[in-house]
C-alpha cells in the first residue's frame, strides 16, 4: 500500500470544518474565538473519504520535536529538546527505503520502497536539525520561508510591511518579494502542487511513501489579501510584523493588530485547504485512493486569544495547542466515520510501516492505527501525553487533563544524546555517559526565551482541567479536586515508567513517590 503523510504546521483544530461543522468558531467550543467560520471544504472532502479522530494529541513540542516523534515513533520531549536525528533513531524513511544515498535500482532490488519528501519547512534543514531529509530516496525543498537565507538583494529592492522594522522576518519579505506573482507562488500552493506533480510522475511504483511537510499555516502570516478580507477587510491596514507575540497579547499589541493576526491566520488555513484540494484532485484522477493510506494532521496548534495569549510555548500545553486535527483515509475502512480513541503523532510511524508491510522496530511509543480504522472498538492507549522538554508534562484521558509542573528547582534534568541545543537554547553541560546536564531552560512564565545560566524556573502552577465541562481549560481544579489530582498524577507516573522515561523526570516533576 502507498502511504502519504501531510503535516501542516501550527494548524488549529477549531479552524478545520470536520471538527466544527462549518459553524462560527465562537459557537463551537471557545467563546474567546472569533464570530466567523473558516471554510475548509477540502478537509471536509477528506473527512468523507476517511476517519476523523476526535481525541488526537501532539506529543513533543514545538516544530522539530514533533517531527522527531513522527520520524522515530518515540516521544522526544522526555529525553531532549529540539535537535537533529541521531544514528540510533531508526528514522521512518530509512525503514522504508533502506540505507541513504543508494540508487533507485538498488533500493528496489533490496526489497525496499521509494520514499520522497516535499517541504518548504526551513527548520528541517537549518543548523541544529538539518538532516531530516537524508533517509528519503529523493526530496524537494521549496525555498524562501521565514529565515531561509536565499535572496540577498539590497533592501532598496523590496518593500517591508508596516511594523516589521527589519526584525525576524526580514529574510522572508526579501525572499517573497522576488517570487510572488500569482496565488500559485505562495508557499503552501507550491508545496501541494509540487507533491501533485511528483504523484503524476511516480504513481506507477507499486508502493511508495510521500511525506508532505507544509510550513503553513505557521507564521509569518501573509496570505493573499482577498483571502484575508473575508475575515477582516482592514487586517492589512494596520502595522504588523507577520508574527504573533508568544505571550499574553493585551498590552503587547493593539486590538486592531490582534484582529489582524486572527484574520491572517484563518486566511492561511483557507489557502492550505484550497491547495490540499489540488492534491486530492490529482489523487482522484490517478485513482490513488484505491491503494493509498493518507494521514492529514499537524505538529501542534497555537494560542489565538485562548487564555488571553497568542503564539505557542510560554505556558502549559493547553487544548488550543495540544489537541490537534487528525484525519486518516484508508482504501477500505472507516469512510465518513469518527473515532474517539486517543491517538498521537508517534502513531504515524507504526501505522505507516504497518501499511507498507515493513517491520516495526521494538521500543516504539506509537500504536498501529490500522485495526482502529477497521474496527471502531479497537483500543489504542489509556492516556496521551505532551510537553516541551524541561517544562511541564501534560497527560489526558480525554475527559480530564493534568499539566504537571516541575518542582521549583526543575532538577535533576538531563539532555540525552550527543547533539547540542542549537535552536531553543538550553544551556547544557559536558557530554558524560550519554547525556548532558541541563543548566538552564529557555522558557518560563512570562516567556523567557534566552534565559540566563542556572535559570531552570517554570512558575506556571500545576493545572487540572475537567475537559467535559471546560474544554478550553480556563478553570484550574487542582486545589478543588485533590482526589482527581492524585489519580492523574499516579496515571502520569505509571505512563512515564511504561514509556521507559529517565527516572529523574519523575523526581523533577515531583511525582516519584508511590
Amino acid at each position: 500500500m502507498n502511504v502519504i503523510v501531510i503535516l501542516c504546521d501550527t494548524l488549529r483544530r477549531d479552524h478545520c470544518s470536520p471538527y466544527t461543522g462549518g459553524k462560527p468558531l465562537n459557537q463551537c467550543w471557545s467563546q474567546e474565538a472569533p464570530e466567523w467560520a473558516v471554510p475548509t471544504p477540502n478537509m471536509d472532502r477528506l473527512a468523507a473519504r476517511g476517519t476523523v479522530f476526535d481525541n488526537a494529541y501532539c506529543g513533543s513540542s514545538p516544530c522539530m520535536p514533533a517531527r522527531r516523534d513522527v520520524y522515530t515513533g518515540r516521544f522526544e520531549f522526555l529525553e531532549r529538546g529540539w535537535g537533529p536525528l541521531e544514528e540510533e533513531d531508526l528514522d521512518l524513511p530509512r525503514q522504508i527505503s533502506g540505507p541513504p544515498n543508494q540508487s533507485i535500482q538498488k533500493v528496489l532490488a533490496d526489497g525496499f520502497d521509494i520514499s520522497y519528501l516535499v517541504t518548504d519547512h526551513f527548520h528541517l534543514w537549518e543548523k541544529g536539525s538539518g538532516n531530516y531529509h537524508m533517509g528519503y530516496t529523493g526530496f524537494e525543498f521549496i525555498r524562501g520561508v521565514e529565515g531561509d537565507g536565499w535572496f540577498t538583494h539590497p533592501r532598496e529592492g523590496f518593500p517591508l510591511p508596516k511594523g516589521d522594522r527589519m526584525r525576524m522576518n526580514e529574510r522572508h519579505w526579501r525572499n517573497v518579494h522576488h517570487i510572488r506573482h500569482t496565488e500559485a507562488d505562495w508557499f503552501s500552493p507550491k508545496v501541494f502542487s509540487t507533491a501533485a506533480e511528483w504523484l503524476e510522475n511516480n504513481h506507477q511504483y507499486e508502493d511508495f511513501y510521500l511525506h508532505i511537510d507544509c510550513f503553513d499555516p505557521h507564521e509569518p502570516w501573509d496570505p493573499p489579501k482577498e483571502l484575508v478580507d473575508q475575515f477582516d477587510p482592514h487586517a492589512y491596514d494596520v502595522d504588523w510584523s507577520g508574527h504573533a507575540p508568544y505571550s499574553k497579547w493585551e498590552g503587547v499589541i493593539s486590538e486592531e493588530q490582534f484582529r489582524s493576526i486572527r484574520a491572517r491566520y484563518a486566511a492561511n488555513v483557507v489557502l492550505v485547504d484550497r491547495w490540499l484540494g489540488h492534491l486530492m484532485d490529482t489523487m482522484d484522477r490517478l485513482n490513488l485512493w484505491e491503494n493509498t493510506l493518507l494521514i492529514f494532521t499537524t505538529d501542534h496548534g497555537t494560542y489565538n486569544g485562548d487564555h488571553g495569549r497568542t503564539g505557542k510555548l510560554q505556558t502549559h500545553q493547553f487544548d488550543a495547542v495540544a489537541h490537534i486535527p487528525f484525519i486518516v483515509a484508508h482504501p477500505q475502512y472507516g469512510h465518513g466515520e469518527r473515532r474517539s480513541q486517543l491517538v498521537q503523532l508517534v502513531d504515524i510511524y507504526t501505522t505507516a510501516l504497518a501499511a507498507m508491510d515493513r517491520p516495526i522496530p521494538e521500543d516504539r511509543h506509537g500504536v498501529n492505527l490500522l485495526p482502529v480504522l477497521e474496527d471502531a472498538s479497537a483500543p489504542t492507549r489509556d492516556y496521551a501525553i505532551a510537553g516541551i522538554f524541561g517544562t511541564s508534562v501534560t497527560i489526558t484521558d480525554g475527559d480530564w487533563t493534568l499539566h504537571q509542573s516541575p518542582i521549583p528547582e526543575n532538577a535533576p534534568l538531563y539532555w540525552y544524546g550527543y547533539s547540542l541545543a542549537k535552536f531553543l537554547r538550553y544551556d547544557l553541560g559536558p557530554y558524560v555517559d550519554g547525556r548532558r546536564e541541563v543548566l538552564s531552560v529557555p522558557m518560563g512564565e512570562p516567556n523567557k526565551l534566552g534565559a540566563g545560566p542556572e535559570d531552570r524556573t517554570w512558575s506556571t502552577p500545576t493545572w487540572l482541567s475537567d475537559k467535559q465541562n471546560d474544554i478550553n481549560e480556563l478553570v484550574n481544579l487542582a486545589a478543588e479536586r485533590p482526589d482527581k489530582l492524585r489519580d492523574m498524577q499516579a496515571a502520569l507516573r505509571q505512563t512515564l515508567v511504561n514509556l521507559g522515561t529517565p527516572s529523574e523526570q519523575l523526581t523533577r516533576l515531583g511525582i516519584d513517590a508511590s
